[in-house]
């Protein structure tokens, strides 16, 4: 997945003000105690990113 790819599916599901505020600012215990910001910026594949945002936020499976 590519990170234009997955800012789209956040988009999507959150809404565009609401994704970029979750990215930036909700620590997500499945990566680690970091952000979504701060795990791609570690490296962390954006398809597991993505995965533990749906996880956190019960995304329904179609959307994942």
């Amino acid at each position: 997945m590519r990170i234009t790819d997955f800012q789209r599916m956040m988009a999507g599901e959150f809404g565009s003000s609401r994704a970029s505020t979750l990215a930036r600012d909700h620590v997500f215990s499945g990566l680690d105690g970091r952000t979504v910001e701060e795990a791609v910026e570690a490296g962390v594949p954006v398809k597991e990113i993505w995965q533990v945002v749906c996880e956190s936020f019960d995304v329904p499976s179609e959307r994942r």
